[in-house]
């Protein structure tokens, strides 16, 4: 049986090297829409869908949600489109998975920008025990959308976000797939924490942190720590960074391009 693959688009053609973006849980690849007119003007942007997420199907067996399966799942896709190297963006959720690839694969990476990450910077107990977590998904594969829409992250919670922004958030977390999310939690979850590696990241690397995320702000310490020559830029907002201040998200993710020699001149 083949393979599922995770779905990826080109929304546009932009110029320069390849940027992966990769979102956060309940989301889609829509989440990128405010950043990439500004964003294609120095890089390919290449947005992803995660299992069960937008386009993405959603694998009933355990072994795609491996971390290191959703890393192959980057490698096929830098293959397939010809980049030896590539840029790396990566929101929450997602920011987890593109710092490890940062730290798994330093060869194939250029530079990254990151936001805010609980999931990537915390200790991988942070979200509860292994059996708290199973039974976190047992009953999101039993009620579904019940319980996702009472969780702390899904956007029909956000107080940053403009109406428009909000509701098409919300219309994304509706469409996502339980069983999906279920296994997110239970099986990527507990393998996402970075927080011992910090120091293998040999890549320049931008955290764009909203800093009225209160949680996160001690996190964004330890990143300044542990990521050598982490480069931070505080933005008016909170955890949906690039959504809630988009013109100030691109602002520092395109300053922070144009420094990097492959770019600069531009």
């Amino acid at each position: 049986m083949t393979a599922p693959a995770l779905p990826y688009k080109r929304p546009v053609p932009g110029t320069g090297p390849v940027m992966f973006l990769v979102h956060g849980m309940l989301s889609s690849h829509r989440h990128w829409v405010p950043n990439i007119d500004a964003l294609s003007r120095y890089v390919q942007p290449v947005v992803f869908d995660l299992w069960g997420h937008g386009d993405a199907p959603a694998p009933l067996d355990d072994a795609p949600y491996q971390v290191d399966a959703l890393l192959e799942q980057f490698e096929r896709v830098r293959i397939a489109l010809g980049a030896e190297r590539v840029l790396l963006c990566g929101q929450s959720f997602g920011a987890s998975l593109t710092l490890r690839y940062s730290i798994e694969h330093p060869e194939r990476v250029i530079a990254q920008v990151f936001t805010n990450s609980v999931s990537a910077l915390s200790p991988p107990d942070r979200f509860g025990s292994a059996a708290e977590r199973t039974a976190r998904a047992a009953a999101i594969e039993a009620r579904g959308h019940e319980v996702l829409r009472e969780m702390p992250i899904h956007p029909r919670r956000a107080r940053r976000l403009s109406p428009q922004v909000k509701a098409e958030l919300v219309e994304a977390a509706e469409q996502v797939d339980p069983r999906a999310i279920a296994r997110l939690i239970s099986i990527t979850g507990p393998q996402l924490s970075s927080r011992d590696d910090l120091g293998r990241i040999a890549c320049p690397t931008l955290l764009v942190n909203g800093v009225h995320e209160k949680a996160f702000q001690p996190l964004r310490d330890d990143a300044v720590r542990g990521i050598p020559g982490c480069q931070v830029a505080d933005i008016d907002a909170g955890h949906a960074v690039n959504l809630e201040n988009p013109e100030a998200f691109n602002a520092a993710v395109v300053a922070f391009l144009q420094s990097l020699p492959e770019i600069a001149g531009r």
